[in-house]
């Protein structure tokens, strides 16, 4: 079954994913990231928090920030695609406040197999 993009019913099968995939192997630089994220839609703000490679709902204590559309969100964290990442950024599509570093170790190292699993978990059941 698959589940709108940042609806309740989405977090909920993405936080079951999380908690089955046990270790993610993270690269240090992925594991040590901690991120607020607004992501921006037509039907109001959603607020997340990247940390240790996963989301979780609502903001937290931290050094970075980025705000950018729901669509732009769902290629980057999704599909996984990071030239779209990459490209809105030089374009001015995502806002970002604080430690830039962050990101830009982040685009540097390349994603586990584990957590790779798991971004394809969560594409398959995203509508």
């Amino acid at each position: 079954m698959r589940f709108p993009f940042l609806s309740d019913a989405w977090f909920t099968q993405v936080d079951a994913l999380i908690a089955a995939a046990g270790d993610l192997q993270l690269p240090p630089a992925i594991k040590a990231a901690k991120i607020n994220v607004t992501i921006a839609s037509p039907a109001g703000d959603t607020q997340v928090f990247l940390q240790e490679g996963v989301f979780v709902r609502g903001h937290q204590p931290a050094a970075t920030a980025i705000t950018l559309s729901a669509d732009l969100a769902r290629k980057i964290f999704v599909d996984a695609d990071a030239a779209a990442g990459i490209a809105a950024f030089l374009a001015g599509e995502i806002k970002v406040e604080g430690d830039l570093a962050q990101l830009i170790a982040m685009q540097t190292v390349e994603p586990s197999a584990a957590q790779l699993r798991l971004t394809q978990q969560i594409a398959a059941i995203t509508a």
